[in-house]
């Protein structure tokens, strides 16, 4: 079976955040932002997987939009940490260029799906409506 790249990526991510959480919870008094980028950094691969194994193209499109925010998120945090220099500029160049290739590939998967997902509505509204002239001139 062919890797998906999404799902490992962010797979490798959560793994990297689980670290991050586990150096920045040693620090006294360090534990409010430490929980929130565990808890958004790891959700995104949660969702990934939870995506994959939806079972409409709804459900799909519903659960890469929650892990494309939960990506943003992590960005937003992973920003705030070297700002207040809890991680350094190495750690951070790290984390962010993953978060933002991740963002970058749930973005293009967004798109790519919610046109599948619109062009499966006209042709479902099309046979409709087909099937509705098709009964009315019987």
């Amino acid at each position: 079976m062919k890797p998906n790249i999404i799902e490992e990526k962010s797979y490798q991510f959560a793994i990297k955040i689980v670290n991050l959480y586990k150096k920045l919870s040693k620090e006294p008094k360090e534990y409010v932002m430490g929980r929130q980028i565990l808890k958004c950094g790891t959700s995104i691969g949660a969702n990934v997987a939870e995506a994959l194994g939806s079972i409409s193209k709804r459900e799909f499109v519903m659960k890469i939009q929650i892990s494309y925010k939960e990506a943003h998120e992590t960005k937003y945090w992973l920003r705030i940490l070297h700002d207040t220099n809890h991680i350094d500029s190495e750690m951070f160049k790290s984390l962010f260029a993953d978060i933002e290739e991740i963002i970058r590939i749930l973005l293009a998967i967004l798109k790519s799906s919610k046109k599948s997902l619109k062009l499966s509505i006209i042709l479902i509204i099309s046979f409709i409506f087909s099937f509705i002239s098709f009964v009315s001139f019987q």
